[in-house]
């Protein structure tokens, strides 16, 4: 199998040269890389070659790379992640699209794949991702007046608020969160004697 993707990844190469950014090939999966300016180009050349035949998008999500952003190989912070699947040809593509700006954005698919509709509604929920072209890109999870993208690296485990069922106002009513924050670290242990005592008895 691994030969079989080795191969399929040499296919897109061919095909897709001069309108992706690149191609990762690792663990038996291919990844294309391409630009939000080919991403539709790209996923219709997926869905109608012959070679590929990716008529069903299997999922979209969200990346944040906020840890790597800068890197050489995460240049910016957000990226929509799309997993494409050939029941003809028994093979998984996935295309991965990095959001350039300041405002995560990338054309939706919609038109492609008609799966891609609440796909990209929850990835703009989680990850505030705008999908350009999405006929009804709100929220998917969350509630209406939710205040930013919980997927997000920099969202706070606690959230911002709270809300609550207020018997008077018969109603749900927003709070402050009441929560303190919690340090995430996680603790290490360095010197312990149960593990010297573990270590020791392992040994006879």
């Amino acid at each position: 199998m691994s030969d079989y993707y080795a191969q399929l990844g040499d296919k897109l190469q061919t095909v897709l040269q001069g309108k992706i950014v690149g191609i990762e090939q690792e663990n038996g999966e291919v990844t294309v890389i391409v630009a939000p300016a080919k991403l539709l180009e790209v996923a219709t050349i997926l869905r109608d070659d012959e070679s590929f035949q990716c008529e069903q998008l299997m999922d979209v999500c969200g990346v944040d790379y906020s840890e790597y952003q800068g890197s050489k190989s995460h240049a910016e912070r957000f990226a929509a992640v799309y997993h494409l699947l050939s029941l003809a040809l028994n093979h998984r593509i996935r295309i991965k699209a990095y959001a350039t700006g300041d405002v995560p954005l990338v054309p939706s698919v919609i038109n492609i794949w008609n799966s891609a509709n609440w796909f990209e509604r929850e990835a703009f929920d989680m990850f505030g991702i705008l999908f350009d072209g999405h006929p009804d890109l709100r929220r998917i999870l969350t509630d209406y007046g939710f205040i930013g993208h919980p997927f997000r690296k920099d969202f706070p485990i606690s959230g911002h608020v709270e809300m609550r069922y207020d018997e008077e106002k018969r109603r749900v009513v927003y709070e402050p969160v009441s929560i303190d924050p919690r340090d995430q670290i996680p603790k290490v242990i360095r010197d312990d004697h149960r593990y010297t005592v573990a270590a020791v008895e392992k040994v006879k």
